[in-house]
């Protein structure tokens, strides 16, 4: 079989993954719920919207800069470029893991994140016994966990996030990969189609940088709804031990993980296949 052939057939998996994914179905709750979720921050002026989401953004920016100069970055890319040369043993740097095929590549990224989503249901547990010191370091330490995966993600496919260009597509890619299903398909495809136009070689970004959308605030009610929902199971105790609260933190996380995962593996994945065709 052709490579063309090959690719055509990976592109075609990755469209029906998009329309099975990215379907919404309003169910009445659902539609209660975001009709309520509009209403309230309706209820705020644009210029305070706005100022939440510039807060947002630089806080997302400053969380990104201290994950870049932490030593883990430094590890996961010494990590990917070591497990790559078992395929390849001329490869040293990460714009040479654009010389493996997808498969192989596909093969490290399931290594890696494994690790990951582990460590949402490990963070999940420890929010659900429900303290309020954890509580509160939930968001923070969840949104570390999905940027790290998304920076192993790129660095795996051979996109060092270091690169301006590159650091706006990975959080945008973040943005895409956290908000509610419904605004999802809308905010992939304007992603993908901004990173089309972009140039392979380019290292500067020069589109919008705003990250954060009006849909960020309705993902932040759900987490305030899940934080009280913990609450609550905190009282119920297994011998002295709230493992119904636990057992939600770590199962809600560890779904979110994996949501996140998979919207940035196939966002990944697409990017090499269309760079390739």
């Amino acid at each position: 079989m052709k490579k063309t052939d090959q690719l055509q057939i990976r592109l075609h998996e990755i469209n029906e993954w998009e329309e099975a994914f990215f379907s919404y179905e309003a169910t009445d709750f659902k539609t209660t719920y975001s009709r309520w979720t509009e209403q309230v921050f309706d209820q705020l002026s644009e210029k305070t919207k706005e100022r939440w989401l510039t807060a947002m953004d630089t806080c997302l920016l400053h969380l990104q800069a201290w994950l870049h100069h932490s030593r883990s970055y430094e590890e996961a890319k010494r990590r990917v470029i070591s497990h790559a040369r078992t395929f390849d043993p001329t490869i040293s740097t990460i714009d040479d893991l654009q010389s493996l095929p997808l498969e192989q590549l596909d093969y490290l990224a399931d290594q890696l994140m494994a690790k990951q989503r582990l460590l949402a249901l490990g963070q999940g547990g420890l929010t659900g016994m429900g303290g309020a010191f954890l509580l509160l370091s939930d968001l923070p330490a969840l949104a570390v966990i999905q940027l790290r995966s998304l920076q192993h993600l790129a660095l795996v496919y051979g996109y060092d996030v270091r690169r301006p260009v590159e650091l706006m597509n990975m959080l945008k890619l973040f943005y895409v990969a956290t908000i509610p299903k419904s605004y999802q398909a809308n905010e992939w495809d304007k992603l993908l189609s901004e990173v089309e136009n972009q140039e392979r070689d380019h290292v500067f970004y020069s589109g919008d940088d705003a990250i954060m959308q009006d849909a960020i605030f309705e993902q932040l009610t759900k987490q305030l709804v899940k934080s009280f929902v913990i609450t609550m199971l905190k009282k119920k105790l297994i011998q002295g031990v709230p493992l119904v609260g636990m057992a939600v933190g770590a199962g809600l996380n560890y779904r979110f993980s994996q949501q996140v995962i998979d919207v940035g593996q196939h966002f990944y994945q697409k990017r090499r296949l269309i760079e390739e065709m």
